[in-house]
């Protein structure tokens, strides 16, 4: 009896940990592409210029210069671009903290060419780095667009090829607001 009842307390804890863990996000394998340092400004801009029928962004910076070679100059170019040509373009911005004034400045180059740009309301900041494109491709991880988080920083992104979990991130980043 003691035997068959640490049994069943066995199962149940056994349970109990196998309902904790996290749902998988993804019903097939998504094809992943480790983006380290400076990798991720070449990807981002291939499949900013790739980019068919939409981009929804979110980054905590966004610092565009006039410096001659700029990175994120060019990704913001790339984006204004891809809105040239159809694509429904959107970026969301960090306003408050010591990014605002960056942001804003790169806010109103991508807002004259028709990007559509959101600065979220509230006392939550918006740290997250995250792109999709065209419902399929998805890059999160830790690069800001910054000339030093594109060229200097340790920095590490992933590309993933699964259309369910840009749905998912799509679905996040409209709702911040």
């Amino acid at each position: 009896m003691i035997r068959t009842l640490a049994r069943c307390m066995a199962g149940l804890v056994a349970m109990g940990f196998l309902a904790a863990r996290p749902v998988p996000a993804l019903g097939a394998p998504a094809q992943a592409t480790l983006l380290s340092d400076s990798a991720y400004s070449g990807a981002l801009q291939k499949r900013i210029r790739g980019a068919k029928r939409r981009i929804i962004c979110a980054f905590y910076l966004f610092k565009a210069t006039g410096r001659r070679g700029n990175l994120p100059a060019q990704v913001a170019q790339d984006l204004a671009q891809a809105r040239g040509r159809g694509v429904d373009v959107t970026v969301i911005l960090e306003g408050e903290d010591s990014v605002g004034s960056d942001n804003r400045a790169a806010a109103g180059y991508l807002a004259r060419q028709g990007v559509r740009v959101i600065f979220p309301r509230g006392r939550r900041t918006t740290h997250a780095k995250a792109v999709v494109i065209d419902d399929r491709y998805v890059m999160i991880g830790s690069h800001n667009l910054s000339h030093a988080a594109l060229t200097r920083n340790r920095e590490l992104s992933v590309l993933l090829d699964a259309p369910e979990l840009a749905a998912q991130v799509t679905r996040y980043l409209e709702g911040v607001r």
